[in-house]
């Protein structure tokens, strides 16, 4: 039943969505500049409508059928002014049709300057004629609109029958709208307490019954390297895998060997480098993957090691270094504070010790610990039955006795030769404030 721990790192979405070729965007967990931790979030992408060609079609139809609008606006307009024209002309038409049955009946009815006033009133109608023309004209243009826009009902009876009678333009706001609703919820979400782990899920059987293995906490999601160092004592060998599926089929790695051996399980990578043990002594060693050499040695003043406070499980556990959505972390414990867990935050440049903080509980009597959102969580044991039985909140400096049931491991985990995962619940409070 014994076992060892990695790195902890909250993973809510892992390998359970589909990616960004199939339309959707998948958030990492990260910190905002205040420290507040941000969960991976699943959402649309934003052009995933502007995508389908479906999408590009009704575009052209919506043009079509303003193009249609606007001309029957012109054709209306143009009909209400000349039909008012007409109107005006009517009592004028009336006059010289009245005159023309006078004159037809009674041709000597006809004077030179009745003939001359005649020929006045036709002049003055002589504009209808080209408002006449226009209505034929205007017939013409109606008879196209209409044929467009039988056309025009076709194509959309068609396209709603394959697609339903959806609103794109309608949908991609709501989609919009639920993202930025989706961001102002992150911007308020802060870190969580923890409630609840839980069963394992193996990844993959191998190695021996001690080690690590880990991802970085700081890479971009779309770098999804997996890192692996079996065993616990005076170990070298740190293998690189391009993939998690590759990790677990044991595939396409690239072997780092360290200049220094490391002691422990309690190793982390963060942003591009490694951070570790080194064996027999209380020394920190930073290792940077891409140039293959170590940045930084720096002491850990005080520190035990070499199994003086090792966790309950022993295998040379005397400092643990994590990572979590506030940065680098050292639990550790020394003689002058009785054996109790000391959680130190560290500068990942330097290594300098930025803050320190001692929980009052005793290493000895702890199974494994964690951080998760700058809390270190404690197990009571590492054997079957273990919990979660002290929280200690170092934005706070206190300490709470907790009561959740865990499974022997925690988060990424090497349990006896299996790697295992896991699925933390934390609970968040909203700020309601705005």
């Amino acid at each position: 039943n014994v076992f060892s721990i990695l790195v902890f790192v909250i993973s809510f979405v892992f390998g359970l969505y589909p990616g960004s070729e199939e339309g959707w965007q998948v958030y990492s967990t990260a910190s905002d500049p205040d420290g507040r931790c941000v969960c991976t979030v699943v959402a649309p992408a934003r052009n995933l409508c502007k995508r389908d060609p479906r999408s590009r079609q009704l575009r052209l139809l919506t043009e079509q059928v303003q193009n249609v609008s606007q001309s029957m606006e012109v054709v209306d307009l143009r009909t209400s002014r000349d039909l008012q024209y007409v109107r005006d002309s009517e009592p004028l038409v009336r006059g010289v049709d009245g005159r023309l049955h006078t004159y037809v009946a009674n041709p000597r009815s006809l004077t030179a300057k009745g003939l001359q006033e005649l020929k006045g009133q036709m002049s003055q109608l002589r504009p209808l004629l080209s408002v006449v023309e226009q209505y034929r004209l205007d017939l013409q243009t109606l008879a196209t609109l209409r044929l467009e826009l039988l056309n025009l009902s076709i194509i959309l009876t068609a396209i709603q029958e394959e697609i339903g009678a959806y609103d794109y333009e309608e949908l991609q706001q709501r989609v919009l709208l639920l993202e930025t609703r989706l961001h102002s919820c992150m911007n308020k979400l802060g870190c969580g307490r923890l409630t609840s782990v839980s069963s394992p899920i193996t990844v993959r059987a191998s190695g021996s019954r001690f080690g690590s293995w880990m991802t970085d906490a700081m890479i971009p999601s779309s770098d999804s390297r997996v890192w692996s160092m079996d065993g616990y004592y005076k170990g070298r060998r740190v293998l690189e895998y391009r993939t998690m599926g590759d990790f677990t089929k044991g595939q396409n790695f690239v072997q780092h060997l360290l200049p220094h051996p490391w002691a422990g399980t309690g190793h982390v990578v963060y942003n591009g480098s490694l951070y570790y043990n080194k064996h027999q002594s209380n020394i920190l060693v930073q290792y940077h993957f891409r140039s293959r050499s170590v940045l930084l040695q720096r002491s850990l003043s005080g520190a035990g090691y070499n199994n003086t406070f090792p966790y309950s499980w022993g295998g040379s556990s005397d400092i643990d270094l994590m990572a979590d959505e506030m940065g680098l972390w050292a639990v550790y414990t020394s003689i002058p504070n009785a054996g109790n867990i000391m959680v130190s935050r560290l500068d990942p440049r330097s290594l300098d010790v930025l803050q320190s903080w001692d929980t009052g509980f005793p290493k000895r009597s702890a199974g494994e610990a964690f951080m998760i959102c700058g809390t270190l969580y404690v197990t009571n044991s590492h054997l079957a039955g273990a919990k979660v039985h002290f929280a200690y909140h170092t934005n706070t400096s206190t300490y709470e006795y907790t009561d959740i049931p865990f499974h022997n491991q925690a988060l990424y985990t090497w349990n006896n030769g299996h790697q295992v995962i896991y699925n933390v619940t934390l609970f968040h409070v909203i700020r309601s404030d705005g």
